[in-house]
């Protein structure tokens, strides 16, 4: 069996769970164990429902080479209990999955949620019981679980994108998935080895698997933008100097201000060419995406934009030895920011090594797979490994793989039918009491996730307890109300370069997914949905 194909490892076989409770928590990642915590401390019976044989959630499973986190890791924490953050310490700028996983399992085991969770289990539907205003989740393991709260903590980049390769099924040597890596080191030495991909898994495994491999082919449909990480230990002066930026961080969080892009971004004017390269450069050598700060219309203004496209593709070229490679490597029908900029260490380098070969699909497409390697519209490939780093469908991959039904026994896939719309990004009409943390409509991906779990999880808890303390057992948006708000996320979408690339943030990877720029990228959405609760949960129906 490949890799491919594989699941997570069973624990042993164990009676199906016939049970009752007052929430369902789907997933154990950073916002499922979130959600768990903040609902028993709400003192609900809480039932966690994870597919892995552990916590962690995207870390769980991406475990290959190089994998690491894009945020530093001192802002890639839990903010909710200071305990847990002066008493861990991260040793890295940019934390590596085997340490994030850790710190995964040290929440759980610190705060007691393992007790609660169904590990190695897969939610395969959802029904909605309009009499008894509850749902009963079914489980591949036989599991039916009733619940009157459901909680989808199922994750942005939790499905992974298996491309549809002609022969690929054919292949003799082993296939790998980098969102389904296995458990255990794989060796590379003396192989000819394959990767498929250049978004950011594919950036962060190539420079690795090339320190092992005998050859190396990387074939790329789509160029990136890269900048390099400068990765370094921490210290503890670098934690103390780092204490008063991450507070200000914080309370800025909660403003009306607060976004990817600035409210005077619009009106911003475009400084000089000089001036920026300047502060590109500036950048580059602090490491980071700090690139995408630089100046507050870079993600609105095709004029800013440009001199920071062309400041790193000149890097590129600075870098990259073979002229036609070089080229190959540098985006030029996308703006810088509009996908989810890597973050590398040694990646471009990595191209200048004799063993390692980049094959441009653009100019020489992928016929197909044979038993023994690759074939282009030109050449053979003979390969020992292919690694497929070809991304996820991003936000509602986990969702729509569940039948889940709502009022009326209408499916979430049949209202989605257009493209995927949730009022604020945490419910969707007709399925009552069914809460999305991140889902569509809502920051996410677009920012750090950990705090964008965060605030789903404590808004939807808040609103929980409310209900309690006035005796209501049902809550429903408006489905006006979420026609308005996607309209307002795709108002503020248009309003910048975003649009602009065929991105997984719209779907664009998975064939026949429809198109819509799924995550908000506007001003000031923690504030906004803390006032509409305020107002009485506005565009909401409660009962």
């Amino acid at each position: 069996m490949s890799r491919l194909e594989q699941t997570s490892p069973d624990h042993g076989a164990r009676p199906p769970l016939v049970a009752e409770c007052d929430a369902v928590v789907v997933g154990a990642g950073f916002g499922g164990l979130y959600a768990i915590y903040r609902l028993r401390e709400l003192g609900l019976k809480v039932i966690g429902i994870e597919a892995a044989s552990d916590v962690g959630g995207t870390w769980y499973w991406n475990r290959y080479p190089g994998a690491r986190c894009d945020i530093p890791s001192l802002f890639y924490s839990y903010s909710w209990s200071e305990e847990l953050r002066q008493e861990w310490r991260w040793s890295e700028k940019y934390a590596a999955q085997p340490e994030i996983l850790r710190y995964a399992q040290r929440v759980a085991d610190r705060f007691d949620l393992r007790s609660l969770i169904r590990f190695d289990t897969r939610v395969t539907g959802a029904d909605w019981d309009e009499e008894g205003e509850s749902w009963t989740l079914r489980t591949d393991r036989g599991d039916c679980i009733v619940a009157s709260t459901c909680v989808m903590a199922t994750g942005n980049l939790s499905v992974p994108n298996k491309p549809k390769l002609a022969g690929l099924g054919r292949f003799r040597g082993p296939v790998y998935h980098t969102g389904q890596w296995p458990h255990q080191e794989i060796d590379f030495s003396g192989l000819r080895v394959a990767v498929i991909g250049t978004g950011s898994s594919g950036v962060q495994t190539i420079p690795m698997v090339a320190k092992a491999a005998s050859r190396l082919t990387v074939f790329q449909r789509t160029p990136n933008y890269s900048v390099p990480a400068r990765n370094a230990p921490l210290s503890e002066a670098d934690i103390a100097a780092a204490e008063p930026v991450i507070a200000k961080y914080r309370e800025s969080l909660e403003t009306p201000e607060f976004g990817r892009v600035p409210a005077n971004a619009l009106d911003a004017p475009v400084p000089e060419r000089d001036a920026q390269w300047a502060r590109y450069e500036q950048l580059w050598e602090q490491g980071g995406g700090g690139i995408l700060t630089a100046f507050p219309n870079i993600l609105t203004d095709e004029a800013v934009n440009d001199v920071a496209c062309e400041f790193v593709r000149d890097k590129i070229r600075g870098i990259v030895h073979d002229r036609a490679t070089a080229e190959a490597l540098s985006p030029k029908d996308y703006p810088l920011g509009v996908k989810r900029i890597c973050i590398d260490t040694g990646y471009f380098a990595t191209y200048n090594l004799p063993h390692v070969e980049l094959v441009d699909l653009r100019t020489e497409p992928l016929e197909t797979v044979t038993e023994t390697g690759v074939e282009t519209a030109t050449r053979s490939f003979t390969l020992d490994a292919l690694v497929l780093a070809t991304g996820y469908d991003a936000m509602t991959g986990a969702l729509a793989a569940m039948q889940i039904r709502g009022r009326d026994g209408a499916t979430l896939k049949e209202a989605w039918a257009d493209g995927p719309s949730a009022y604020l990004g945490l419910m969707v009409s007709g399925f009552p009491n069914l809460f999305v943390v991140t889902g569509p409509g809502s920051p996410s991906v677009i920012g750090n996730v950990i705090h964008a779990c965060e605030n789903h999880v404590e808004w939807i808890t808040a609103c929980l307890g409310n209900m309690r303390a006035k005796g209501l057992t049902r809550i429903e948006p408006v489905r006006d109300a979420e026609r308005a708000w996607m309209a307002h996320v795709a108002d503020a979408a248009s309003r910048t370069l975003y649009p602009k690339a065929n991105s997984w943030y719209q779907g664009a990877n998975i064939a026949g997914k429809p198109r819509v720029f799924m995550p908000y990228v506007g001003q000031g959405y923690r504030h906004r949905i803390a006032q509409i609760a305020q107002r009485g949960y506005e565009g909401f129906v409660l009962r």
